[in-house]
């Protein structure tokens, strides 16, 4: 384990490799198995239950959006207080954010499921997808709070100075899900239930991993039973810092159901299909940027804590520098072997032609996204939510549902495909002219 002190002392590019490398590894295996979940049901299922599990997608990230908003808003203020040296502090918003996670993320889950089918259709289920969606969807949400105890408590485990023991999260919940597919839905046959109760099974056990850790020797921070009462300042402290990346997620699942609306309309279930990979892919590539970008975050929030401000530039310059090199790498991944990726999911031949050429075309601006998420993360991390928020806000609301929603009637298909680098591109221009305002005031304190 990193002593938090190391966090103000050791050299930047040292700590920031030594916590963004876990966190890559790590949010690159749960993003790979949620690759795999998908190559498994499109062959073993078949491309109907592709299409059945990106309808239920913006169900699940809504659910994340809650966890984001409780885990992300907590590390980053206990990031914070332990660069103040105020431990006991760090260690009420960890007892207040487990006990928020766990009765939010209940309550919306059985909301959800009372109006499930109601819900399906409104996300354009169809006659087929349906009953499909509706199995995937009951047994998701019946296990949606283990996934965010797992995840949101572990974004904590890394900010107080552990990746290794979050990147082993990680690892565990994809090594079970991995292993628990196949066994699901070719042996049991289970089909698209299968990889529900994979997913399921392998968050209870990370839930009950994160839990175990905060409850031992080994955590510097520890979970009293004391400081799950909830405290009405802490819990509006939480919420106040984790809306930026909370309005972010929630945004995303807004536009992935405009997205599933008019690729039913011009594309029907197979372009459906195609995005709901399109999406997964993406999420695999973006999974080593936000690593980075959470590797910096504790990096950020102890030393603007401590005062330390020339630390605070060195750390983001060189995530800026590290998270346009990677998001490169994959921008020519994808451009090389488009065709070769969309085919492992599914032997189609239309899914494979829509897939391949969408895929290129939505991820045209990945090489610019690595700074846009950093500058994010930096206002994050530093408690200047107001800023993060307009920050995330920018792609989602002001440029890329409003081009969702416009694009598709000019264009069709092109139009769907089309709407996501528009944005990307207009939010990075705007992420860009916030950081370096932010940077050049910083700099007034500093010798850099």
């Amino acid at each position: 384990m990193v002593h938090s002190n190391l966090l103000g002392e050791e050299k930047i590019s040292k700590l920031l490799w030594n916590f963004s490398i876990p966190a890559i590894v790590g949010m690159v295996v749960n993003a790979l198995y949620n690759v795999i979940d998908s190559i498994f049901v499109g062959n073993g299922v078949g491309e109907t239950a592709l299409a059945a599990v990106a309808i239920v997608f913006p169900i699940m990230l809504i659910l994340m959006a809650f966890g984001v908003l409780i885990g992300i808003g907590a590390s980053s203020l206990i990031s914070i207080r332990l660069g103040q040296q105020r431990i006991p502090e760090a260690e009420k918003i960890l007892g207040n954010a487990y006990m928020l996670a766990s009765i939010l993320l209940t309550g919306l889950s059985l909301l959800m499921l009372l109006f499930l089918d109601p819900l399906l259709i409104r996300l354009g289920a169809e006659k087929e997808v349906l009953p499909l969606a509706r199995d995937f969807a009951s047994i998701i949400l019946l296990g949606s709070v283990f996934m965010h105890i797992g995840f949101g408590m572990n974004t904590i485990i890394r900010a107080q100075g552990d990746p290794k023991t979050a990147m082993m999260t990680m690892f565990i919940a994809a090594g079970i899900n991995t292993l628990l597919n196949p066994l699901f839905i070719f042996t049991f046959k289970m089909g698209i239930s299968g990889s529900a109760w994979a997913t399921v099974i392998a968050q209870a056990v990370s839930a009950i991993w994160v839990t175990l850790y905060f409850t031992n020797s080994k955590s510097l921070l520890k979970l009293r039973i004391t400081n799950l009462y909830p405290d009405r300042i802490i819990i509006g402290q939480i919420i106040k810092n984790g809306l930026s990346p909370f309005l972010m997620q929630f945004a995303g699942s807004i536009v992935v159901i405009l997205f599933n609306y008019s690729l039913l309309k011009h594309g029907g279930e197979i372009a459906m299909a195609s995005m709901g990979i399109i999406q997964r892919i993406a999420m695999l590539l973006l999974m080593p940027l936000l690593g980075i970008s959470q590797g910096l975050q504790p990096i950020i929030g102890f030393n603007y804590g401590a005062k330390k401000y020339d630390r605070v530039i060195q750390g983001v310059k060189l995530a800026c520098w590290a998270s346009t090199f990677l998001s490169i790498l994959g921008f020519f991944f994808i451009q090389i072997f488009d065709t070769e990726i969309i085919s492992l999911f599914n032997q189609n031949p239309e899914l494979i032609a829509m897939g391949s050429s969408g895929l290129k075309i939505v991820l045209v601006m990945l090489p610019i996204l690595g700074f846009q998420l950093i500058a994010t993360q930096y206002f994050q991390a530093v408690g200047k939510a107001k800023h993060a928020i307009f920050l995330s806000m920018s792609r989602q609301f002001i440029l890329l549902i409003p081009l969702v929603l416009v694009m598709p009637n000019l264009f069709g298909l092109m139009g769907i495909w089309v709407a996501t680098p528009l944005a990307d591109l207009g939010s990075a221009l705007i992420a860009g002219i916030f950081l370096t305002r932010e940077l050049g005031k910083l700099k007034k304190f500093t010798n850099v």
